[in-house]
């Protein structure tokens, strides 16, 4: 039940958008940056599938925003474009969330896969209607092989190092709700 309490929602609130600073900062950094190496995975697409998925409460629709946006900014792709996208993909997990406690590990994975790779195909549809460059087809598929093959590791690393877990069947928060 102390798990459920405001502070410690706000607390991994506030965790969510430190590792999310993090990564940020870590991609922006000039390593590796050579012509024709691989993307990386999406790892703050990942986290934020996983929280979604796990508590809910976690990782509310505005702070997926501001933080998706904020790296939309950052990495000078299109305003606003990928923060769409990723809301409306999280909200759509967010509506599962119930359906995902009850099924094995392999179906939520699968789950989220489909997920990410219907948001990489909306946002370079969306890009090719408004002809923007966007990156070539080859390394847009790496990275979201990268990405969803990189979800376990960030469950597991959700689970066992922060404690992002699943709430058990009737658990209640500190108002008596379901969760």
């Amino acid at each position: 039940m102390a798990e459920s309490l405001p502070s410690t929602v706000w607390g991994y609130r506030g965790l969510y958008v430190l590792i999310a600073a993090m990564l940020l900062f870590l991609r922006l950094l000039p390593l590796g940056s050579e012509a024709g190496s691989w993307p990386g995975p999406n790892l703050l697409l990942a986290m934020t599938f996983a929280w979604v998925l796990r508590r809910p409460d976690y990782v509310p629709a505005l702070l997926i925003a501001v933080v998706i946006l904020l790296e939309d900014m950052l990495t000078m792709r299109p305003p606003g474009l990928w923060a769409a996208i990723v809301v409306v993909a999280a909200e759509f997990l967010r509506g599962r969330a119930n359906l995902t406690r009850e099924v094995s590990f392999i179906i939520e994975w699968l789950i989220v896969g489909v997920v990410m790779a219907a948001s990489v195909l909306a946002y370079r549809l969306f890009l090719s209607l408004v002809m923007l460059p966007q990156v070539s087809l080859g390394q847009s598929l790496i990275q979201l092989v990268l990405t969803i093959l990189s979800y376990p590791v960030v469950v597991a690393v959700s689970r066992l190092a922060l404690g992002v877990r699943k709430p058990a069947t009737g658990e209640v928060d500190a108002y008596g709700r379901r969760l």
